[in-house]
Order: structure tokens, then sequence, then C-alpha cells
């Protein structure tokens, strides 16, 4: 092959005329439409016939003097129709993903591929979003039951691209077809599986393992749950409310009077449950530190205030993991043993700073 020879693709339909080289494995062909399309070697043959039409800037220059006598023109192929399936009327479409060198997967870069699994031609844009405004990567046409690159990116390009959205429309050329719904579906690319060569698995489109994201499956558009703060926020506060009514709390009683009085929480398993059948040791523990974290979190704006946490002496070990906890996630909080004469060994108090 060389600059200047018209190729046709083996994987898909259409060509062009080949105007540079891309690295060992790759060349840069301008279409009929003008648009410059990478594509591996391997995927294309040279044709030496003229029936693809390519860009008008890229025709071979002719010298008419040169011509001797005047060659009958050769009659136009008719492009090759897609052949349809009876799983293709409905809509199954996906970005696909695959490193450039899967045994340097730390270190190479990837790329993107767009995956039309269907009866049907797509209208498309492929967009990324960044500072709360969305690019345009890809846009185009697509034809049934084929694949088509969309760009080659490296590692540096991943944080780009943890939002992407496609946008398309589905329709079907000199023939009635059923009408599907324009879609618009938002995700979200765990950039962390770019990393790793397992997340890279089988699939029915590549050779090559790739990491599929689906559009639409069985024509139904993907939905990424997206919750702003304010939703989420008040389904909390929801949820708190339903616990209060449904789950059993921890007892917290006042000694003394006005606002220094001390709370006491009894962190006792058989106070905080009815019923601890089914629990292991290490679901009650969770369980009662839930409370204490519960507990510290409704104060921690009451400064001065003192809370009694009464967790029995036994093994000692929800003793312990209530110091752990003050040690590491409330350091700024001060603790000590609760009144021997009261409690024994089986209190701590904390003061809220």
């Amino acid at each position: 092959m060389k600059i200047g020879d018209k190729v046709r693709f083996l994987n898909s339909v259409g060509g062009g005329i080949i105007k540079a080289f891309q690295g060992k494995d790759q060349v840069l062909v301008e279409d009929e439409d003008g648009f410059d399309i990478p594509a591996f070697i391997r995927e294309c043959v040279v044709v030496g016939d003229s029936d693809m039409q390519v860009h008008s800037s890229n025709r071979p220059k002719i010298d008419p003097a040169a011509i001797q006598e005047e060659s009958p023109k050769p009659t136009p192929r008719p492009e090759p129709k897609p052949e349809e399936t009876a799983e293709g009327e409905r809509l199954n479409i996906f970005l696909a993903f695959l490193p450039t060198d899967p045994k340097a997967i730390q270190t190479c870069g990837y790329e993107a591929y767009f995956v039309n699994d269907s009866n049907y031609f797509l209208f498309f844009n492929y967009m990324s979003r960044e500072n709360n405004s969305w690019t345009s990567r890809y846009h185009g046409e697509i034809e049934p039951n084929t694949k088509i690159f969309l760009e080659e990116f490296q590692k540096a390009d991943l944080n780009a691209l943890e939002r992407v959205c496609v946008q398309l429309i589905a329709f079907k050329k000199d023939k009635p077809y059923t009408l599907k719904n324009a879609v618009s579906v938002e995700l979200r690319l765990d950039t962390v599986k770019f990393f790793k060569l397992h997340c890279f698995m089988d699939n029915d489109y590549f050779d090559e393992g790739a990491l599929l994201y689906p559009i639409v499956r069985n024509d139904l558009p993907e939905r990424e749950m997206l919750i702003s703060a304010t939703d989420l926020q008040e389904a909390m506060q929801q949820k708190a409310r339903e616990d209060r009514r449904t789950t059993p709390q921890p007892i917290v009683k006042k000694k003394g009077g006005g606002s220094s009085a001390i709370l006491e929480v009894d962190l006792h398993i058989n106070e905080l449950l009815d019923n601890t059948n089914g629990l292991s040791n290490a679901d009650m523990l969770n369980y009662q530190l839930s409370k204490f974290h519960e507990v510290m979190a409704q104060y921690a704006h009451d400064k001065g205030q003192k809370i009694v946490f009464i967790h029995g002496k036994g093994d000692g070990v929800l003793r312990k993991a209530i110091e752990k906890e003050l040690n590491t996630k409330y350091k700024q909080h001060y603790y000590q043993d609760a009144s021997f004469r009261e409690y024994g060994f089986g209190a701590t108090m904390v003061t809220i700073k």
C-alpha cells in the first residue's frame, strides 16, 4: 500500500483514498465525504477499479493529452445492502474500549469503538463532559450491524472521559420500519477498570478482550440513577424518620438537670434488639458500634456535653472497639473511665469538645 491507493474496508462498508500512514499498522483513509477515517492496514484491501466515490481533492490527476483513446466508463458496482437479522429488530448499542497493547496495560493507550448490533442506521453523537459543559468527540452515521472506530486516547485523558453521553436516532433506508424513540444516555465510566486487564473481557464483537458499556439493550436505554444533593438529603432524612419508628434505639437517659446533664447510653445488645437470632458476634458488635456513632453524631456540636456509654465489662471487645473509634475518628473529644462506683469497669464517659 502507498499514499493515493484506493482501498475498501473488510469489516465494514466503505473505503476511500489512503491519505497518510499512522505507525506501522494504521492508515488514514479519506472517504467520499472528505472525512478522515483511521483504519488498520489488515482491515483494508487495495482496489484497482474506480467503483468507489472519493473526495475530489484526492482524485488522481489525469493528463488528457496522455489519453490515446477514451475508455468507457466502468459501471458502478451497487453498494452491498446490510443483511438483517431477526434479533436485529431490537436495538443493542454499545461503547467499546480496547487497550492498544494488552501486554503493557499500565502504560498503553486505548481505542474507543461504537457498536451497532441492530438492523437500523444510526445518527449519533458521542460526547464527554468537563466543567459542566459537553464536548462532541465524534458524530456521524453508522450502518446496521457494524462497529466503527471513534478515537484513540491515552491514560492522561481518562479523567475527561469519566462522564460520557451518547445521543442517537435510529432509522432504515428505503423500507418501512418500526419507529424507535430518540435516545440520550449519560454514563459514568469506571476509570479504575482501564488499569485492570481482567476487566477487558471476551465478547461477541472483537477478537480481543474489550470493556463494553451498553447504551441500549433490547430497545431499552441504559439509565444511570442520578440523584441531586437535595434529593439525597431528603431521602436520608426520610430514612432516619423511618428508623426511629421501626428500629430499636439506644436508651438515652439524662442524669442531673440543665445543660450540664450527663447522658447515659446503654449499648448492651439486649437493650438495642428484641431478638438476636441469626446474628453472629461480629454482626452484634457492628450494630452496637453503629448506635455509638449515631449518638456521637447527634451531639457532635454540643460542647461540654458528657455522654456515658455503658458497654459492660465482659471480654472487653466492645470497650476496645469504642476506644479505637475515639482515638481515630473522634480524637478531638476527651474520654475517660466513667464513675467506678456507679458503673464499675463497664462504662466510658466522653466529653464533647
